[in-house]
């Protein structure tokens, strides 16, 4: 087994190429020296937004003002320290910009604990800041997450260790608690007057929707009972409040394989007596079942005493909208596409939504902004053409639509139009560095092609300029597996690295394909939700291996040099096609991949109980031969497998158990192990690392340097 050490080595050294590639077009690091937007917000009044940029791994606040909009920078954090930047939210009155600062926020477990990817011998915090919107010094509030600023805008409402703090919104004086509640507590919501905060309290096998009017009225409980109540959303005349309500745990033990309904329902409540009242019960089918796309219900109360959510319940995750005394509801979104990254107006009258959908039949694998009216479906594509637009956001004055917008070749960079449709600008393209390589990037194609059960599957096809006429050729997967790459730039940071990379490997003679497999989304609910996938079959996989049959028959590849790579669930699947088709994948770069899911997902058997699993010992059975570590005798093609050791989404020990594994039966195979950073690559340096070994060993594994 061969070990990268790159504590001796720079990364200038690592990226040095053999004579054959020195005419490549651009470098790995001009690739990813892109800023990369998120956190995109605006103010409930007036026309201000925010986003947090990430300036090859310094992340700072940014702030823009209608009419013009010229974006400033508010934040001067000048290290690739890893600290990321969640939770950004402009005050009602616009005075104020708070975020959290620190934190792994999307990780699996411990998310809110400190990431320290420069291994200080002083951790860093998780901090809530606040600074003046109009600029100045920012203040450090407290340690914390999930703050929600007070509609009043004077304060500031968090959590920490699971209670609920409070603090001034200017830093004034101290964060205290605000009260204790038994359990885990989040989910807060300010009444519409600032005077009561809602919030869920969960209580493990149950959870409660809570409301705290002040420190000498005790609690009240929305309609307690035995089941998970969450998303509680306030009526816009703060008597009322509307939630969701999912079963509570426990009951006999059920098949572990058989798919079922996981129902829900939607409620109502007077915050006054706390009686509430179911007003919709989702269809008891797979499809009616509980939302598993971007913002889960998607619960609003919205103007016109109007309740809107997002259900799957015909197949595609749309929206709804009905009275909040109940009845049928309205489809708002009728179309066969996706919704996502949605938000209400302030006004309450319009929901603000991307969308895969537009007039040119390549809009399924895009995003554009879409808007739709909460009372009836009358849905307008704001943005439609080649680019690609996402989270959208209404400013305060209902003048301003503000998105991210990127294209195949131009990075995603902040944008606004005007809400009465128009021209989009740009904000802050001066960012981009003049190195970055636009004019050199490649226009992925959508290719369809058939599984063998005849599910169609999606891909964008990287095909390089010039080269030999027989290319070696690689196959990406992504993680998720709930994710959609798309022909351009996509809305992840971690899938955006992903397209560089893609682009990089494009310029370097590699032809590359990037399926959406089953299990993704952006294709409904049969393809997002597919019998026996992953550990209870694995019935994606064929479409990974169709991918790569499907090159095969491609004139310009070379069908004995293909290879494999993805991260987090695209490295479950690159080891599980290693393991299975060593002849058919000729080499594979696992990064962070689940090699046993008995370790990933399942729990102890219940041994101690009398009533037993019925289908434990088939659901055990099926749950080892649809991981990696069950073909392992099979697996001769090279690996490189890379994992960071602060991983909170896939567990260490997964890359551990398998090195063992591999090491014993004499697979070629080499190692990059990323100290205390986490599945993200939280360090701009750290994922370019992480690339650029990616790149090299696929190029010593599948090219030929010249004589």
């Amino acid at each position: 087994m061969k070990t990268f050490t790159f504590l001796c080595l720079t990364l200038g050294i690592l990226l040095v190429q053999p004579l054959a590639l020195q005419a490549q077009t651009f470098s790995l690091e001009s690739v990813k020296s892109y800023p990369f937007p998120t956190e995109l917000t605006s103010s409930a009044q007036g026309s201000q937004i925010a986003w947090a940029f990430n300036e090859q791994g310094k992340r700072n606040v940014y702030v823009a003002q209608g009419p013009d909009f010229t974006p400033r920078k508010l934040t001067s954090y000048n290290e690739d320290d890893g600290q990321e930047i969640t939770s950004l939210s402009i005050s009602d009155d616009g005075k104020w910009v708070v975020f959290v600062r620190g934190g792994d926020h999307g990780s699996n477990w411990d998310d809110e604990l400190p990431v320290n990817t420069t291994s200080g011998p002083v951790p860093p915090k998780v901090q809530i800041w606040s600074f003046p919107f109009a600029g100045g010094q920012g203040k450090a509030i407290a340690e914390g997450d999930a703050p929600v600023i007070s509609p009043k805008s004077d304060r500031i409402a968090f959590i920490k260790s699971g209670q609920v703090w409070i603090a001034p919104a200017d830093g004034s004086s101290a964060a205290k608690a605000l009260f204790n509640a038994r359990g885990t507590n989040s989910s807060l919501e300010w009444s519409p007057d600032g005077s009561k905060l809602a919030f869920v309290c969960d209580r493990k096998d149950h959870s409660f929707v809570g409301v705290f009017t002040n420190e000498t009225t005790p609690i009240s409980w929305i309609a307690p009972s035995f089941a998970h109540d969450e998303s509680p959303r306030w009526s816009p005349d703060g008597k009322q409040i509307v939630f969701v309500r999912t079963p509570g745990s426990g009951g006999a033990p059920d098949s572990l394989l058989a798919r079922r309904h996981r129902p829900w329902s939607i409620w109502t409540a007077d915050v006054a007596s706390g009686l509430a009242i179911q007003r919709w019960q989702a269809p008891k089918t797979l499809a009616g079942s509980v939302p598993t796309t971007h913002g889960g219900f998607n619960l609003h109360w919205a103007a016109g005493d109007r309740i809107v959510f997002l259900s799957y319940q015909d197949g595609w995750p749309h929206l709804y909208s009905m009275p909040s005394t109940g009845g049928t509801p309205l489809l708002l979104t009728p179309t066969p596409f996706m919704a996502e990254h949605i938000t209400i107006s302030p006004d309450g009258k319009w929901l603000v939504f991307s969308g895969n959908t537009g007039p040119d039949k390549l809009d399924i694998d895009r995003r554009h902004v879409v808007r739709v009216p909460v009372d009836k479906a009358a849905m307008e594509v704001l943005t439609p053409g080649s680019g690609l637009e996402w989270t959208p956001v209404i400013t305060g004055d209902g003048s301003t639509v503000a998105m991210i917008s990127a294209t195949a070749q131009r990075p995603p960079l902040p944008a606004i139009m005007s809400f009465t449709k128009g021209t989009t600008k740009v904000l802050a393209q001066n960012l981009v560095p003049a190195s970055f390589p636009a004019n050199q990037l490649v226009t992925p194609k959508q290719i369809t092609f058939k599984a063998p059960d005849g599910m169609t599957v999606h891909g964008q096809l990287f095909e390089p300029v010039g080269g030999p006429a027989k290319k070696p050729a690689l196959i990406y997967v992504h993680g998720g597996p709930p994710r959609q790459m798309l022909l351009g730039w996509n809305y992840s940071d971690y899938y955006a690295n992903s397209y560089a990379l893609n682009q990089y490997l494009a310029s370097q003679g590699f032809v590359v394909l990037s399926v959406n497999y089953r299990l993704g989304i952006g294709y409904g609910y049969d393809f997002h939700q597919p019998a026996n996938g992953g550990a209870s079959g694995a019935s994606e996989y064929q479409d990974v291996r169709a991918a790569a049959i499907w090159l095969t028959e491609q004139s310009q590849v070379d069908a004995t040099k293909i290879g494999i790579y993805g991260g987090s669930y695209g490295g479950y699947l690159t080891a599980l096609a290693l393991a299975r088709d060593s002849k058919l994948f000729a080499a594979g770069v696992d990064i962070h991949g689940v090699h046993d899911w008995s370790q990933q997902r399942y729990g102890g058997a219940q041994s101690d109980r009398a009533e037993k699993i019925p289908d434990l010992d088939l659901a055990n059975k099926v749950v080892y031969e649809s991981s990696p570590i069950s073909s392992v005798k099979t697996w001769t093609s090279p690996v490189l497998i890379i994992h960071g050791d602060d991983d909170r989404n896939v567990r260490f020990s997964q890359s551990t158990d398998l090195v063992r594994r591999l090491d014993n039966q004499g697979v070629p195979m080499e190692t990059l192990v990323i100290v205390d950073d986490t599945h993200h690559w939280m360090k701009h340096t750290n994922a370019l690392k992480m690339s650029a070994a990616t790149a090299d060993f696929f190029k010593r594994k599948l090219m030929k340097p010249k004589q």
